[in-house]
């Protein structure tokens, strides 16, 4: 999202929206706002983020999960902009900032005119609405603590960001640009993105090959002339090559966005899209959602990783005790024996000869004793030992029975957290480890909503069928439990994993929907999809028993089939459900 992405998607979105009426506003993230724009086009839906990592805006199609209450930035909002008349999108200063005119009405009923200015600046993005140069309110509050030359508080006047000291790419004569570049000799790609204003580092190659023919080409006072004409000519010409394009890379997975053909991308890896949202929702819906949740289960990650190690070290103590108390069969035969030859032993002695009864062979042992006591005490030292080992056996072997089942507990929460795509299904992880007593359960609100029940991974074969994914163990209990008898069941051997069920009816499945039903098992495994070990069995052969965590299982009469998934075998099944 360079200077010369936005200046493509503003004169886009100018021509679509202007005029148009803001019907509604909603805000999934903290971060995010997406407006329903009423306009003789039709009805879109503009998405404006403010994301450090994914900010943007453009019009999407993509289906955004509400917060169950309304933040209080979303509420100002709705008051200030529904019914709101936009007036114009434009691009402020040639840079990386979008200013939205709106004209509203004042709680008199008098018009108004509003602004609200997106600056996509990384860490320093933020929305803002402003009315007569001072700030309404904004998505992300700057105090002075957090900058000295920049607040951004409610009542404060609205300062807009510094102007880089860097040409404005909108309104830039061929002389203009042949005089920025002359002041930064070497390649012309860095002169570029020096001397114009929010040109990335990609698009400053791509103008430079377009303009010399070379993307390391460098500029002297013979070439630079040319080099600035052909440059100024393309930025005027602009509006004429704009083709919002997506790049892709070998497996197919999108990897950028282009506003226009880059001849420095191979063809192939390009695809052309109709509009600038297709391509932006092509590119950021996933990768937006992965980065999102990667912040949010952060430090729930942190805790079970911790637990965890706590475990891990819990179970190798316990692996100790056990190691150790494997010898005390030995100390209740020296026991036996002494009480059945101590007779023999002077009294004083520091060790005796001892002949073992309970060797076929007769074999003679030697056995420590402390010579402080008789042998008869020394026999019952050794039986205090024995009873004290065997306790301390069973003791452990129950402790470790508990460790191994917390240990399967938190790693198939981790393998739930990697599945994680809403605020819910993180939230029934959550709920999964409170329930099992890995985590300490958080007090409920008085008249909190009750959460929504998420829903699991839907797809269809090529044959049709229909399959079904659990993302994380609650899911999969329920899965499994409303499956039929005759669904087909699969599941990653020995390993955390989903609960797939393949809705086959009576007999047996087609062999294409069963491969695409074994990759998806395979996929959705904490092995990742690589060669992985898959057990299927039908419905009625798996059973829950009592007392058992949510998802864990035993089963029967199952197959184990060897299956390697990859990426791209599950957005082909992903294109099918659509």
């Amino acid at each position: 999202m360079d200077g010369m992405m936005i200046s493509c998607i503003v004169r886009e979105l100018r021509q679509k929206l202007a005029g148009g009426r803001v019907d509604k506003v909603n805000q999934p993230e903290k971060d995010l706002l997406i407006l329903q724009v009423r306009s003789l086009g039709g009805t879109h839906r503009l998405l404006l983020s403010a994301s450090p990592d994914t900010g943007r805006l453009h019009l999407t199609r993509e289906s955004f999960v509400n917060p169950v209450e309304a933040p209080m930035f979303l509420m100002l909002m709705r008051k200030h902009i529904t019914g709101a008349r936009i007036l114009d999108i434009a691009q402020w200063q040639g840079d990386r900032v979008v200013l939205i005119t709106l004209e509203c009405r004042d709680e008199l009923g008098d018009l108004a005119q509003k602004e609200m200015y997106l600056e996509l600046m990384g860490r320093h993005s933020n929305l803002t609405l402003v009315e007569n140069g001072k700030i309404i309110d904004s998505i992300r509050h700057i105090t002075y603590d957090m900058s000295r030359v920049r607040q951004a508080l409610p009542g404060l006047a609205f300062v807009p960001p510094p102007v880089q000291d860097k040409l404005n790419l909108q309104t830039a004569t061929e002389a203009d640009v042949c005089s920025a570049l002359r002041q930064y000799p070497g390649r012309v790609d860095r002169a570029i993105g020096r001397a114009i204003r929010g040109i990335g580092p990609d698009t400053a190659r791509e103008l430079a090959l377009r303009a010399t023919s070379l993307e390391n080409a460098e500029w002297d006072e013979e070439t630079l002339p040319g080099i600035a004409s052909r440059l100024h000519r393309f930025l005027t010409q602009l509006p004429e090559h704009f083709q919002p394009t997506l790049v892709v890379n070998e497996s197919g997975a999108a990897c950028g966005v282009l506003p226009f053909s880059f001849l420095s991308v191979p063809p192939a890896l390009q695809r052309p899209c109709a509009d600038s949202g297709s391509a932006m929702d092509a590119y950021f819906s996933g990768r937006d959602l992965r980065l999102r949740m990667e912040q949010r289960s952060a430090s729930l990650r942190h805790q079970v990783k911790q637990a965890l190690d706590r475990c891990w070290k819990k179970q190798a103590l316990q692996d100790e005790e056990i190691a150790s108390s494997r010898r005390m069969e030995e100390w209740r035969v020296i026991g036996e024996l002494l009480t059945a030859q101590g007779y023999q032993i002077p009294k004083g002695a520091k060790q005796a000869q001892l002949t073992n009864y309970y060797d076929e062979n007769a074999s003679v042992i030697t056995v420590e004793l402390d010579p402080a006591l008789t042998s008869a005490q020394n026999a019952q030292k050794y039986f205090k030992k024995y009873r004290k080992a065997h306790a301390a056996l069973r003791l452990a072997g129950e402790q470790k029975e508990k460790t191994e089942r917390e240990i399967a507990i938190l790693e198939n929460a981790l393998d739930d957290l990697d599945k994680c795509e809403t605020e819910d299904e993180m939230r029934e992880v959550r709920a999964f480890l409170e329930k099992n007593g890995i985590l300490k359960a958080a007090p409920q609100r008085r008249g909190a909503k009750r959460a929504p029940v998420s829903r699991p991974h839907h797809y269809c074969t090529r044959d049709g069928l229909h399959v079904y994914v659990g993302k994380n163990s609650a899911q999969n209990e329920r899965l499994t439990h409303d499956a039929q008898g005759s669904d087909l069941w699969l599941h990653a051997k020995d390993m955390p994993g989903s609960h797939v069920i393949l809705k086959k009816g009576d007999g047996e499945p087609p062999k294409a929907s069963l491969e695409d039903a074994l990759r998806l098992a395979a996929y959705y495994s904490s092995a990742k999809g690589l060669r992985v070990p898959v057990d299927m069995t039908e419905r009625r052969y798996v059973k829950k028993p009592g007392g058992t965590p949510d998802g864990f299982v035993t089963y029967t009469h199952q197959q184990t089939v060897l299956v390697t998934a990859e990426e791209k075998d599950i957005r082909a099944l992903e294109k099918m459900d659509k």
